[in-house]
């Protein structure tokens, strides 16, 4: 089997701080990590390794060449090959033009290493919130895809994808080649040996520039290709009480929250049931 993991450096958000006079991030000493859903991601890929032996994982990463940091935690802890796609036409992509160019990446590394039976990635990235990408490159590709995955597992022409719910966990199968993007799981990750760490340092991250796609649309790329703009970033205002509503079923919740709403005066008593 073979798997594409798709993953980010993100900066760490336990340490990102607000500038108060311009509400933007101040990354200045902010640490990058590997986006923490993207390891659960390689996680899941490295239990079907476990069972399966011949299971060959790759990562792929887009951004600067520090990225490549990120790739190397991966490799160091399970995949077996990386790809770092970098290049000034790539940049300010927003969800959309990223995942078209993941997409179109994915196609450039098929051609060297053969087709993927699944693209993993992680649910969403902490810096961004969207979980956006992952499912829009399955529907570049033209994949079936699920979400919230919890473990996977292959069983013929499917991958049986273990689900997070909103009223629990539910089993799906999707039929491969496929996308599922993954979600924290109920166990921790597994570190990296000394031995692979070594080796991760010395291996080679393969640069995938400008020249490696001939045929990419570039007005769906860049900011060219992003129809949305981030206008504006603050600190929510959280000096006021917040009540957490927690009742047997959802339509009881609604009843208790519309009665405290009227109770308030912030609604009408008079609504149409």
């Amino acid at each position: 089997m073979k798997i594409l993991i798709c993953v980010k450096q993100v900066p760490d958000t336990t340490e990102i701080r607000i500038d108060p006079v311009t509400n933007s991030l101040i990354r200045a000493g902010v640490p990058s990590i590997l986006n923490p859903f993207d390891s659960y991601a390689l996680e899941a890929a490295a239990r079907i390794r476990d069972e399966k032996p011949d299971t060959e994982i790759v990562v792929v990463s887009m951004g600067p060449e520090q990225a490549g940091a990120a790739l190397r935690e991966c490799l160091s802890i399970a995949a077996d090959r990386a790809y770092l796609v970098c290049g000034r036409i790539f940049s300010g992509s927003d969800t959309l033009a990223t995942s078209y160019i993941l997409s179109q990446a994915i196609r450039v590394i098929e051609s060297r290493e053969g087709k993927f039976d699944a693209v993993f990635c992680g649910k969403q990235a902490i810096d961004g919130d969207t979980a956006q990408v992952g499912p829009e490159i399955a529907e570049h590709l033209g994949y079936p895809q699920a979400t919230y995955g919890i473990t996977a597992e292959p069983e013929g022409d499917l991958l049986k994808v273990r689900r997070e719910t909103e009223n629990g966990f539910e089993v799906v199968g999707v039929k491969m080649p496929c996308l599922v993007t993954f979600t924290k799981p109920a166990w921790e990750v597994r570190f990296p040996t000394i031995s692979r760490k070594l080796a991760a340092e010395k291996a080679e991250i393969i640069m995938l520039g400008e020249q490696d796609f001939p045929d990419i649309d570039r007005s769906a790329i860049g900011l060219m290709g992003s129809p949305t703009r981030v206008k504006k970033t603050f600190v929510p205002n959280r000096t006021k009480e917040t009540v957490l509503i927690r009742e047997e079923s959802g339509e009881a919740s609604a009843l208790k929250l519309l009665a405290m709403l009227q109770e308030s005066g912030k609604l009408g008593s008079e609504v149409e049931e």
